[in-house]
């Protein structure tokens, strides 16, 4: 069995606190907060995966 990908907007903020907040505006409450980019983007995949 072939798996499908499907791509989603992912939006990419930093706030005052210099921490990443990631998420995925096409789901409502999508959203993952590291201290790296790379923790936050791993993190909103699982998200979007329990989303799904």
């Amino acid at each position: 069995m072939e798996t499908q990908k499907v791509h989603f907007p992912i939006l990419i903020e930093q706030d005052e606190d210099a921490v990443y907040i990631v998420s995925c505006p096409v789901f409502k409450g999508c959203h993952s907060y590291r201290k790296t980019v790379d923790e936050a983007m791993s993190n909103i995949y699982e998200v979007i995966e329990m989303y799904l």
